[in-house]
């Protein structure tokens, strides 16, 4: 697996997003990427019902489980690692969902505005 150092946002150590689901592009539990993940699944999320109907309404329908790929649908309050480019449209049409900067992998920012990230995140001093 080619993957790049696991660094947040904030330059310190990539903090896990979630296990339960099991979250992140490499399906390790953290939003990690590399030059295999094109969507850049780094911003971890935590889904709202308003994000879930908005994201579905996008066609990425993340609320029903599709037993056949081992995913058993997304509820309010789970953590997800969010592609980036979702996750900025969401904050542009005021939809997007909550998000752990000590959880979102550095390379969120080659797409998303840090003052984007700090506006919805949990743990912003």
């Amino acid at each position: 697996m080619d993957r790049e150092p696991s660094l947040n946002v904030l330059g310190d150590a990539l903090q896990s997003c979630s296990h339960d689901p099991v979250t992140g592009f490499f399906r390790n539990g953290c939003c990690d990427t590399g030059p295999m993940d094109q969507g850049s699944h780094t911003v971890c999320a935590i889904m709202t019902a308003e994000f879930l109907a908005f994201s579905k309404y996008l066609g990425n329908d993340l609320s029903t489980p599709r037993p056949e790929y081992g995913f058993k649908g997304l509820n309010p309050g789970d953590q997800w690692c969010l592609c980036a480019a979702r996750f900025l449209q969401a904050h542009e049409e005021g939809a997007a969902p909550k998000l752990r900067l000590a959880s979102t992998h550095q390379r969120a920012l080659d797409i998303v505005p840090m003052a984007a990230l700090v506006q919805n995140a949990l743990d912003a001093n």
